[in-house]
């Protein structure tokens, strides 16, 4: 694969309508991820058990599994802007009531549940809207570029929101969080107004019927070059990637930390993404053996944050974590573009959404638990394990895999959604 210039990198910015879109998601994502970090802080406060906050996790995914299809039907049949623009007032509306119930005092553990309830229910139509939207406005040629520009965005936020929120959380108060993200949907919102939608893009035409789906279902388990993937993704999404409950009770408890702590934790492994998600643009392969590598590289970093006792070298390993999670996610869904036949491969990238996004649901109270009773590290050791039994799954179908899905080099980029992300999780 030939090294990415610069240029392309940032090509997608010279479209007006996702420069403005691009802006707005710069300052909205910053607040996500800090009502991500004070959710989770804020469950601890309220009960001080790693189980409680697993299970509020698990809550808070379990509509964007059962209701996940649903909802990309309603985004490929309506008005993606306006959609968003409903969409993203009623998350900012859910923010701010948090907020107020927060900062007054208010604020119950069911009232936070049935707010994540609600949360997750709005994402069930974000998630699949955003993922949409972005390749109507940029068009095929520039889609691998407006990805490329998302990756950053979404782990940059994730270096920068956690920190800010540990701050606020320590010197001011966790209901402030839930406020800023409040108020930075008016970024976002703005920018969706200036947008033109007089001439959209057409989108790539959807096959109808009743059998779709089954026909996706039988091509994917008659191709190892999907089905292995998708089952490593099965496996490490739901173990792996429950950094939302696993971290702040590693830094309540094992470091002796406060929210600060935990903000700094997560940012570390936003600072990683970054530097992952650039050095895999640049530089990274596609295809099972890359997948195989990527999932021990995880394996490794995760055994080292689980292992390191002193709080310096954890940051150190969370931050190899992020580089890691994002090479294995990135290397994964573009694995999956590349094999996936251009006429199935909404339906297999689907089927890659579910075992990354509707994990959680099991993922979550499973590593909450660990982490309650066995300890954090214990949590972030099962995220090893299951990283390491994906390697094991790699390699031992490899050689049911067709050798020319082994090593993929890249095809012109095709005009289908955005691969969900790790701010999907928040």
């Amino acid at each position: 694969m030939r090294p990415l210039r610069l240029g392309e990198t940032f090509a997608a910015l010279r479209v007006r309508d996702f420069r403005l879109y691009f802006a707005g998601q710069c300052v909205s994502l910053v607040g996500t991820w800090m009502q991500a970090v004070a959710q989770s802080w804020l469950v601890l406060e309220l009960t001080g058990s790693g189980t409680v906050l697993g299970l509020v996790v698990a809550v808070q995914f379990l509509p964007v599994l059962l209701l996940g299809p649903y909802g990309g039907l309603v985004a490929d049949r309506a008005d993606k802007r306006r959609l968003l623009m409903a969409t993203q007032t009623a998350l900012a509306a859910l923010a701010l009531i948090l907020g107020l119930l927060t900062v007054t005092h208010l604020v119950r553990l069911w009232m936070v549940v049935i707010l994540a309830i609600a949360l997750g229910t709005v994402n069930a139509i974000d998630n699949p809207t955003r993922q949409t939207l972005v390749p109507e406005v940029v068009g095929p040629d520039l889609l691998r570029d407006a990805v490329g520009l998302n990756s950053v965005t979404t782990n940059a936020a994730r270096a920068v929101g956690p920190a800010l929120a540990g701050i606020l959380i320590a010197s001011v108060g966790v209901g402030v969080c839930f406020l800023a993200n409040a108020a930075s949907f008016a970024a976002v919102l703005l920018a969706l107004g200036m947008m033109r939608t007089d001439r959209p893009r057409a989108a790539a035409p959807v096959e109808k019927g009743p059998g779709q789906l089954a026909a996706g279902l039988r091509y994917v388990r008659g191709t190892a070059g999907l089905w292995a993937p998708l089952a490593m993704m099965a496996l490490i999404g739901t173990l792996a990637y429950e950094f939302q409950v696993v971290l702040p009770v590693l830094a309540r408890t094992s470091a002796h930390g406060d929210a600060r702590t935990y903000g700094f934790m997560t940012s570390a492994m936003g600072l990683g993404a970054v530097v992952g998600g650039l050095a895999v643009a640049a530089f990274g392969r596609a295809g099972a053996v890359p997948l195989i590598r990527a999932a021990a590289f995880f394996a490794v970093a995760l055994t080292a944050a689980a292992v390191i006792p002193w709080l310096p070298g954890v940051l150190a390993a969370l931050a190899v974590v992020g580089a890691a999670s994002t090479a294995f996610l990135a290397t994964g869904n573009t694995t999956l573009q590349l094999v996936a036949e251009p006429s199935l491969r909404g339906r297999v990238m689907a089927l890659w959404s579910v075992t990354f996004l509707g994990s959680t649901p099991v993922g979550g109270p499973v590593v909450g638990v660990v982490a309650q009773h066995l300890g954090p590290r214990a949590g972030l050791g099962l995220g090893a394990a299951a990283c390491l039994a994906a390697t094991v799954l790699g390699l031992a179908v490899l050689p049911r895999v067709a050798p020319e899905h082994r090593h993929l080099e890249p095809r012109p980029a095709p005009c289908h959604p955005m691969p969900p992300t790790e701010t999907d999780r928040t």
